[in-house]
């Protein structure tokens, strides 16, 4: 018999709103982590994107949130560094909804691409907690807008992700900033190389809650490989679009983003862009309209779309193949999360086979390269939560 999130020490009260949203039975890696997150043990969680990771620390947040008294300006109890914009707005709206901001202060996103005045006006008047991107807090520690000194909690999220965008020198900076005996939650797709270093030397033996636990938190996800003349690329992608469901399309180049999402459109798929050279405010609009349902296709570069954490995504189309597996595993995981059933289809140009081989081979991913079928994709049903 599965626990119950009472079973695993979450107070009365958030079991209650947890309820109301739906939420009734916990995903392994929040079985595996939050009796320890909550006895105040660090974590390193290798956790993929979509296992449910970030309701396992927002737990954590919230409990803290509760028992540490009205919030002091410039000092935020609780601290979430992630590597994205997207990623900030996306976690302080699930925290928001386990915080009892009326209470215990507001959670506050802090980030680029928008104004520091609000920024600055919320941290005066105090948080329940901070979830920032590295360079834009550390511009308001430097500018003494906030102080790192009170935070008793603090999580790295997508640690791997702050590794390969170089972030790493910023986050050692801001930890270093952070109490001694803070309690330290990180979690990342990997624990080694510069995540292993950072693990070992921002926490105390911490538990470590490895992968076997979480991936079935992922539903299953098809990979197919289609052999696609590139000039009947956007003809394929707008039938697998129509035939599966909610899409993300990722392209090599910010142009090529924009130029296949008009392209789409041509084809009657509503198709929104999203790249580092759109300003945020147009990146959330895309993002929002995707959510909503307002739009069909999401149509990304892999820069921007290393924050984009939406369930019930039905398919990723490779519509440039990714240059390394890595990349490949990352762009894929934005289906199949929360349980759902998804598809990911690559489409290959004649002079692109051998180096997919070489991408399946690294990437553990085997399969023919066929002939396209979009017959084969089918909506899968909405995940749970």
């Amino acid at each position: 018999m599965h626990p119950s999130f009472a079973d695993l020490g979450v107070p009365a009260p958030l079991c209650a709103t947890l309820a109301r949203r739906g939420i009734t039975a916990p995903f392994p890696v929040q079985a595996a982590t939050v009796p320890d997150v909550l006895a105040g043990r660090d974590v390193a969680g290798r956790a993929p994107t979509g296992s449910g990771k970030t309701l396992a620390f927002g737990l954590a947040v919230a409990v803290q949130a509760a028992g540490a008294g009205r919030p002091v300006p410039h000092r935020p109890r609780a601290l979430v560094l992630v590597p994205t914009r997207e990623l900030a707005g996306q976690v302080r709206r699930e925290l928001a909804a386990l915080v009892d901001e009326r209470r215990h202060g507001r959670v506050l996103a802090v980030h680029g691409g928008v104004g520091y005045g609000p920024q600055r006006a919320r941290l005066a008047r105090g948080v329940a907690a901070v979830v920032a991107c590295p360079g834009r807090l550390e511009d308001l520690v430097a500018s003494g807008d906030v102080r790192l000194d009170r935070a008793a909690l603090v999580v790295v999220d997508e640690a791997d992700r702050m590794a390969d965008m170089g972030f790493l020198p910023a986050v050692r900076r801001l930890l270093d900033r952070t109490p001694d005996e803070r309690q330290t939650l990180l979690f990342s797709a990997t624990l080694d190389g510069d995540v292993d270093a950072l693990v070992r030397r921002y926490q105390r033996s911490p538990v470590r809650h490895e992968a076997a636990g979480v991936a079935e938190a992922r539903g299953p996800v098809e990979h197919l490989f289609w052999s696609v003349p590139r000039a009947e690329r956007v003809a394929v992608t707008a039938e697998v679009v129509d035939r599966a469901g909610p899409t993300i399309v990722f392209t090599r180049t910010r142009h090529g983003a924009d130029r296949l999402a008009h392209q789409l459109a041509r084809r009657g798929v509503r198709a929104e862009a999203i790249h580092g050279r759109r300003s945020q405010a147009q990146r959330d609009r895309a993002l929002r309209r995707f959510r909503a349902g307002a739009a069909d296709a999401l149509v990304a570069t892999d820069v921007a779309a290393r924050g984009i954490h939406v369930d019930g995504v039905a398919c990723v189309v490779h519509f440039d193949v990714p240059g390394d597996a890595k990349d490949y595993v990352h762009r894929s995981g934005r289906t199949g999360r929360a349980g759902a059933a998804g598809a990911v289809v690559s489409l290959v140009a004649e002079d692109g086979r051998r180096a997919v081989r070489a991408l399946q081979r690294d990437a553990g991913i085997d399969g023919p390269i066929e002939r396209p079928d979009p017959a084969r994709l089918a909506s899968p049903a909405p995940a749970a939560r």
